[in-house]
């Protein structure tokens, strides 16, 4: 039963669009992590990729004559340590408007945001463009803000450093 009504609510934010302010959330353990903003997770009945809102980390390349963005893998790595192979609730906003249909979530273990910690730690971007109505991002903003200030991650790159919207426009996209 849990598995259509996730199934039903995952349609419907299909339909309805993230940007109707449609959100469920549930439970979930990470079984893959692609890149600093894109995990799979399942329960025993469903299997949902999710795209982590609000957030966008650096590009790793998926084929081999591409290269990574700077810190592309520390992105990686640390979203690993962070919920691969945990219990995790998601909270949905609805679907990607590409193919795949990718969920466009906030992931939580326990009371941590994880996509929030993302850009505390300075391996995310805030993401400005196409949020949904009910997110607020008024903490990622400020949390960047103060990893920028501090230099981690990405951001002590200074000057030489490259969004990941503009390294895959830059580079053919990803």
């Amino acid at each position: 039963m849990m598995k259509r009504a996730i199934t039903i609510a995952i349609i419907l934010g299909a339909f309805i669009g993230a940007g109707a302010g449609f959100s469920f959330a549930d439970e979930f353990r990470v079984t893959k992590v692609y890149d600093g903003d894109t995990v799979r997770a399942e329960t025993s009945e469903l299997v949902i990729y999710i795209s982590l809102l609000g957030i966008d980390a650096p590009e790793v390349s998926c084929v081999p004559e591409r290269q990574a963005q700077p810190f592309a893998k520390e992105a990686t790595d640390l979203l690993r340590r962070l919920v691969l192979n945990k219990i995790v609730v998601v909270k949905g906003y609805g679907t990607l408007p590409y193919p795949d249909k990718d969920i466009i979530g906030v992931l939580y273990r326990g009371d941590k945001n994880i996509n929030l910690e993302m850009v505390k730690q300075g391996f995310a971007e805030v993401q400005r463009r196409r949020l949904p109505r009910g997110f607020n991002v008024t903490p990622y903003l400020k949390a960047e803000k103060e990893a920028k200030e501090k230099g981690r991650g990405m951001w002590s790159l200074g000057d030489a450093y490259i969004s990941p919207w503009e390294w895959r426009r830059r580079h053919g996209g990803y």
